[in-house]
């Protein structure tokens, strides 16, 4: 197993300057653990951090930023606009909002949570194109969009779309959707990256795991940063934090990798009966 002391802050970036693993902050609403959280995860070397303003901790991220021997410009930070602040004034509103909570001048990704509640392409994407002109932000993103509602938000916005944050994990795959980011230059960004902990029990997995002397955790983040992804596993403690964050040295073989691929389940975790795929 590898050693997370060995792995270099920031490691793999890809082009476009986001790493390629995040922590992500989902239910991790304990102001103090949150702000742990955040702070041992960017000394260990994580440099990107998700959460979003229905998650109510974006103050503890911040905090926790602000704890963290690391420079914020070395920081990717991202958090979402909900769904109920999604009408054009209320984000240009609350997103001032978030910055004020997270004790930030900028924000690296700016996502639309969900299109649905307030979402209207026409109203609520010129706000986005406001911000990043104004330079409130340094990424437009988008966040449970199946390809339909991303060709939609393309034609509309002038700014590029830099990601699109979905759910995947080796039982929800999301061909469809990683061909459309592909074919648009978007980024696929993978929350619930564990399956909420079903990856445990998947003997894929399992066996890789076995194989190679590691946790099945670091096989599923492996797995998407092959295929392309970037997950955001959510974690408090610090071992959970390392070991997701030993993945970055794990190398999965072609036939594990094979193996994963063939896997035809779809257990989808987040699944409101009003998602664009239902």
């Amino acid at each position: 197993m590898g050693d997370a002391n060995d792995i270099e802050p920031g490691t793999c970036p890809r082009a476009n300057g986001m790493p390629m693993l995040g922590l992500g902050t989902w239910q991790n609403t304990d102001p103090e653990q949150c702000a742990e959280s955040v702070r041992t995860a960017l000394e260990m070397g994580y440099r990107h951090v998700d959460t979003a303003q229905a998650y109510g901790n974006e103050d503890a991220v911040g905090e926790g930023i602000a704890r963290a021997d690391v420079d914020r410009e070395e920081v990717f930070l991202a958090t979402k606009i909900s769904t109920a602040n999604l009408a054009r004034d209320d984000v240009l509103e609350t997103a001032r909002d978030s910055l004020d909570r997270l004790g930030v001048d900028t924000i690296d990704l700016l996502y639309v949570h969900w299109p649905k509640g307030e979402y209207d392409p026409e109203d609520t994407l010129p706000a986005f194109d406001e911000l990043y002109a104004d330079g409130l932000i340094e990424n437009v993103g988008v966040s449970n969009f199946e390809p339909a509602d991303l060709e939609v938000a393309l034609d509309i916005l002038d700014a590029p779309i830099f990601a699109n944050q979905v759910e995947m994990h080796p039982l929800l795959q999301q061909a469809d959707v990683r061909e459309a980011c592909e074919n648009y230059d978007v980024e696929v960004v993978a929350y619930s990256p564990l399956a909420r902990g079903q990856v445990f029990e998947v003997d894929e997995l399992k066996d890789a795991a076995e194989k190679h002397g590691v946790t099945e955790a670091q096989v599923s983040l492996a797995w998407l940063i092959e295929k392309g992804a970037t997950p955001i596993p959510k974690a408090t403690g610090e071992d959970h934090i390392a070991d997701n964050w030993e993945s970055l040295a794990l190398e999965l073989s072609s036939e594990d990798v094979a193996a994963i691929d063939a896997i035809e389940r779809t257990d989808r975790k987040i699944d409101p009966a009003d998602a664009s795929w239902n």
